[in-house]
């Protein structure tokens, strides 16, 4: 096992690979066997009718359900952008040596990752207009999200920036860099790197997490079916569409993933074969021509 899948768990023995091919072998059989009865009892109910899924193949019903999913999107991305740039901050308050950010960071954290996001959407739906602050309904979905997601984000880059080995880090001092410059330039990316499928679900689980829009009324995609079901009256159908584009959008960001860790491996691979072994480990000279 790489490196970078030790991150979150450690290699499983024999008998835990076992375990494992049992468990998943029986777990699709389940699945199988669960969806097999879900489509006989569609089927009985007549749910299978080519009527009941002719309103499906026309452009207006799919134009509504599209605009649906953008509006997650665009909620689900600015989400993960401020979410992702404020939990970054936190975790490295968390890892700060002075004690006040570290404390103050750390207090941040460990309330709003208990903090249901509901919640959050009702302080700022009912209890933050009293004071003036009474936003759109994009920002009242997107501000309590952020203020619990970029606390699960700072868990997440914690892990990740702890997680490498301090090699690293001594490297960039050796070689003059500031604290700084060695966190933005060689801990930072290589974290990230290893952090990908912890980041991308995250991703997967804001964008689900943006269906709590109903609350305030804005028409994300979850939204937008319960309203063309109710004009339809074509629940399952409906939501079975909503379930698609959901798989076809989480499928999609699990992939890039999955992409950019390969990529990314292989170009650090391509690196250090490129540094020949005298190169590892320079002498360091002193000015009057002696190794120290």
């Amino acid at each position: 096992m790489k490196d970078n899948q030790r991150l979150l768990f450690d290699e499983p023995g024999p008998r835990g690979k076992r375990r494992i091919r049992i468990a998943t072998v029986v777990g699709a059989v389940v699945v199988v066997a669960a969806i097999a009865l879900a489509v006989r009892q569609f089927a009985n109910h007549g749910e299978l009718a080519a009527d009941r899924w002719q309103p499906f193949t026309q452009w207006p019903i799919w134009r509504y359900l599209l605009n649906g999913l953008w509006a997650t999107v665009r909620a689900a991305a600015a989400i993960a952008v401020l979410g992702g740039a404020f939990g970054l901050l936190l975790a490295l308050g968390r890892l700060s040596r002075r004690r006040l950010p570290r404390y103050l960071a750390g207090a941040y954290v460990e309330i709003f990752r208990t903090v249901p996001a509901l919640l959050m959407i009702y302080v700022t739906l009912f209890a933050l207009p009293h004071y003036g602050l009474n936003f759109s309904l994009f920002w009242k979905l997107v501000l309590p999200l952020v203020v619990a997601n970029s606390a699960a984000f700072a868990e997440i880059f914690r892990a990740g920036i702890r997680a490498l080995d301090r090699g690293q880090t001594e490297a960039g001092l050796a070689i003059g860099l500031r604290p700084g410059q060695v966190m933005r330039l060689v801990v930072l990316p290589q974290a990230a790197l290893r952090l990908a499928p912890s980041l991308v679900s995250q991703l997967v689980g804001l964008l689900k997490d943006t269906s709590l829009g109903f609350v305030v009324s804005y028409t994300e995609l979850l939204y937008s079916g319960q309203v063309l079901s109710s004009f339809t009256h074509l629940l399952i159908q409906t939501f079975l569409m909503v379930a698609l584009l959901y798989l076809v959008v989480n499928a999609s960001l699990s992939k890039f993933a999955r992409v950019l860790q390969a990529r990314g491996g292989r170009l650090f691979v391509r690196r250090r074969r490129s540094v020949a072994p005298s190169d590892n480990l320079p002498p360091l000279v002193s000015q009057r021509g002696g190794a120290v």
